[in-house]
Protein backbone atom coordinates (compact mmCIF):
# COMPACT_ATOMS: atom_id res chain seq x y z
CA UNK A 1 0.00 0.00 0.00
CA UNK A 2 2.44 2.63 1.34
CA UNK A 3 4.90 1.50 -2.17
CA UNK A 4 2.24 2.29 -4.30
CA UNK A 5 1.75 5.90 -2.85
CA UNK A 6 5.32 6.69 -2.59
CA UNK A 7 5.43 5.35 -6.59
CA UNK A 8 1.96 7.35 -7.66
CA UNK A 9 3.12 10.67 -6.07
CA UNK A 10 6.55 10.00 -8.23
CA UNK A 11 4.86 9.37 -11.43
CA UNK A 12 2.37 12.19 -10.67
CA UNK A 13 5.14 14.59 -9.43
CA UNK A 14 7.36 13.30 -12.85
CA UNK A 15 4.17 14.03 -15.47
CA UNK A 16 3.87 17.46 -13.59
CA UNK A 17 5.17 20.54 -15.95
CA UNK A 18 4.37 23.62 -13.91
CA UNK A 19 7.71 23.56 -12.54
CA UNK A 20 9.64 23.19 -16.12
CA UNK A 21 6.35 25.77 -17.41
CA UNK A 22 7.86 28.18 -14.54
CA UNK A 23 12.22 27.60 -15.59
CA UNK A 24 11.23 27.74 -18.78
CA UNK A 25 9.57 31.46 -18.47
CA UNK A 26 12.35 32.53 -15.98
CA UNK A 27 14.89 31.78 -19.00
CA UNK A 28 12.71 33.60 -21.68
CA UNK A 29 12.43 36.37 -18.89
CA UNK A 30 16.64 36.52 -18.39
CA UNK A 31 16.84 36.62 -22.23
CA UNK A 32 14.51 39.59 -23.07
CA UNK A 33 16.26 41.46 -20.22
CA UNK A 34 19.93 40.60 -21.55
CA UNK A 35 18.51 42.12 -24.47
CA UNK A 36 17.30 45.32 -23.19
CA UNK A 37 20.17 46.00 -21.02
CA UNK A 38 22.01 45.36 -24.15
CA UNK A 39 19.75 47.83 -26.82
CA UNK A 40 20.08 50.31 -24.12
CA UNK A 41 23.72 50.19 -23.39
CA UNK A 42 23.87 50.81 -27.85
CA UNK A 43 21.38 53.30 -27.80
CA UNK A 44 22.78 55.33 -25.00
CA UNK A 45 26.37 55.17 -27.22
CA UNK A 46 24.74 56.11 -29.96
CA UNK A 47 22.91 59.15 -28.63
CA UNK A 48 25.84 60.40 -26.54
CA UNK A 49 27.17 60.60 -29.71
CA UNK A 50 24.66 62.32 -31.86
CA UNK A 51 24.76 65.28 -28.95
CA UNK A 52 28.70 65.55 -29.22
CA UNK A 53 28.62 65.85 -33.41
CA UNK A 54 25.35 68.37 -32.73
CA UNK A 55 27.40 70.48 -29.95
CA UNK A 56 30.52 70.44 -31.85
CA UNK A 57 27.76 71.42 -35.02
CA UNK A 58 26.32 74.23 -33.72
CA UNK A 59 29.60 75.59 -31.58
CA UNK A 60 31.05 75.81 -34.85
CA UNK A 61 28.36 77.41 -36.40
CA UNK A 62 28.04 80.55 -33.86
CA UNK A 63 31.65 80.68 -33.98
CA UNK A 64 32.96 79.38 -30.32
Amino acid sequence: MLRGTIQSSILDFVAEEDGATAVEYAIMLALIIGVCAASVTFLADATRESFDESGQAIAGAIGN
